[in-house]
């Protein structure tokens, strides 16, 4: 049924369906009237107990029971928390065009064609400065700098008022690839009057400025002119073309040949060497297959995996399963990021055993933020002067260390919105306040399952997980209800069944005391048979070993 919302003429809704009080899955819904646009749509990675779970994607039931006002989805850039759920929402709601910018634009089109949706889907290049009108909506694209190249952000006019929106940004004076952020758009906007600025919290708690890429450029020169004598094999985001880029260059300046290693970091590459966003000399590139005919002075390997990934390909050089790729004693490894928060112990797990196998890790530092800390956010505000701050793009903590700094600038609490996602925030001149709330949530995809492993799912496997499964077989007389076979008992996940006969025998004797009894009441009922050999068998089970397996009893009849 759909949701009947009051449209009043002076006031635009801001609903966010994921992004805030975590990191990634941002997408926000703007409604002004029987309009509504989309601003990102991006995915989450799973959490520890999130068992199996290969992404997590928002759930998007309000924007299909109000499918008809949708006029088009707006992506800020193409990282996969903005953009990776296109492919899994479009299946569901493919009314309205994608509009992004061209580099961005690509990387949807590479998604896009994987799930074989490539020709179903609208999509529009927009170039800097051009104005898309979409119902009662226009939408302007500026240039911003961030770590991926062709990152904009959205100035939303509505007739309520100006929203700016930042998708995630810096200010990069000297970016290594275009122009930096067009702070004097910014401006001109804010001199028009803007109702609120929805600002990139991501580095909110970090004083100062952030670092431009190309300090990074620097950095990796020095690390190719220091180990002129081994195999360097440096470790980044898939998406940050500009640190490839800058070790590509260094590469070539040294005399290496380049191998890129990793499904994600090989068609990012491929897609911005195509449209023009890496240059590569000639001959500089070749296939990891190659890389075995080089001397280890003449060859540099870029690869996935600066998180501890497990399935990442730098991951498995480490634990030895990689298949083209073994390190050895002199290799220096360069970790080109910072460990998000949560992957600490996997990435010092991985340095580990590259350090097992002799490698040398480079504890330089060798990496700078992709996103704008204090002294950069308040550039935006004093630029922008938006009535209302909005902070968006983080987890509680940064949205709040976002609150400081507008405070710091002159913003009282009344002009500060800390928002949820779901919650509807109706905002026009003068007036700011949350007055409902949309569903929303997470959709695990688990394979080519999307919604099927749910809550329940989930704890089953961290059941599995924590204790095993005991499963019990057993045949019965379909005419008389008589033991026929067993029962008999399955381990997996619980012990080890050859170093723990006793327990089984005593278990497999708790069973038949369990079936005798049964039998001796005339009980035929399935369901209570099942019940009371789990019941029993769990009993057993606790008081033995302070366990509690799955148990799964299974009657067959013959």
């Amino acid at each position: 049924m759909k949701k009947k919302t009051e449209n009043r003429p002076d006031r635009l809704k801001i609903i966010p369906l994921g992004g805030l009080e975590q990191i990634g899955m941002n997408i926000t819904a703007f409604e002004y009237g029987d309009s509504i646009i989309v601003v990102d749509c991006g995915l989450a990675f799973p959490e520890d107990g999130m068992l199996g779970v290969d992404l997590v994607i928002p759930d998007i039931t309000y924007l299909k029971d109000n499918a008809d006002k949708l006029k088009g989805f707006f992506i800020t850039h193409g990282h996969e928390d903005h953009i990776g759920a296109i492919p899994y929402v479009f299946k569901e709601l493919n009314v309205c065009p994608i509009y992004s910018t061209k580099l961005t634009n690509g990387l949807i089109e590479h998604k896009l064609e994987e799930h074989r949706m490539l020709t179903k889907v609208k999509r529009k290049v927009v170039k800097y400065g051009t104005h898309i009108n979409a119902g009662d909506f226009r939408v302007e694209f500026i240039r911003t700098n961030h770590s991926i190249q062709d990152a904009a952000a959205l100035a939303i006019y509505s007739p309520a008022g100006i929203v700016v929106h930042t998708g995630d940004f810096k200010v990069d004076y000297t970016p290594v690839y275009g122009d930096p952020i067009d702070l004097q758009r910014l401006g001109e906007i804010g001199k028009k009057g803007v109702l609120a600025l929805m600002c990139d919290s991501t580095n909110a708690e970090r004083p100062g400025f952030t670092a431009s890429e190309k300090t990074v450029g620097k950095t990796i020169d020095g690390i190719f002119s220091d180990n002129n004598r081994s195999r360097i094999i440096i470790a980044t985001f898939a998406s940050n073309v500009d640190r490839v880029q800058q070790i590509i260059n260094s590469a070539y300046k040294y005399g290496r040949k380049v191998c890129v290693e990793g499904r994600s970091m090989v068609n990012t590459i491929e897609i911005a060497s195509k449209m023009g966003y890496l240059n590569v000399p000639e001959n500089t590139l070749i296939d990891i297959e190659m890389a075995k005919n080089y001397p280890d002075e003449k060859l540099a390997i870029v690869t996935t995996g600066s998180q501890g990934e497990s399935m990442a390909a730098l991951s498995r050089m480490a634990n030895g399963t990689h298949k083209k790729i073994q390190i050895k004693p002199g290799d220096e490894i360069v970790f080109s990021s910072h460990p998000i928060p949560g992957n600490e112990k996997a990435v010092s797990n991985v340095i580990n055993d590259l350090t097992m196998r002799g490698a040398e890790i480079v504890m330089q530092d060798v990496h700078v933020s992709g996103h704008a800390c204090a002294e950069e956010i308040k550039l935006i505000y004093s630029l922008v002067r938006p009535e209302y701050s909005v902070p968006v793009h983080g987890e509680y903590k940064h949205l709040i260390a976002q609150s400081r700094i507008a405070k710091s600038l002159g913003w009282d609490s009344d002009h500060i919105k800390i928002m949820k996602s779901g919650d509807i925030l109706e905002i026009g001149e003068g007036y700011a306040k949350v007055t409902g709330h949309v569903h929303t949530g997470a959709i695990m995809v688990d394979g080519i399952g999307v919604g099927d492993v749910g809550n329940i799912v989930l704890r089953d496997r961290q059941k599995l997980a924590e204790d095993g499964i005991i499963i019990v077989v057993l045949t019965l007389d379909s005419a008389s209800g008589a033991v026929l076979a067993g029962p008999d008992i399955v381990s997996r996940g619980f012990v080890y069944v050859r170093d723990s006969e006793d327990l089984m025998d005593s278990a497999k004797s708790v069973l038949n005391d369990t079936i005798s009894s049964l039998e001796d009441r005339g009980v035929t009922d399935w369901n209570k048979i099942k019940g009371e050999i789990r019941d029993n068998l769990s009993d057993f089970v606790w008081h033995e070993t302070q366990r509690r397996p799955m148990i799964i009893p299974i009657i067959m009849e013959v």
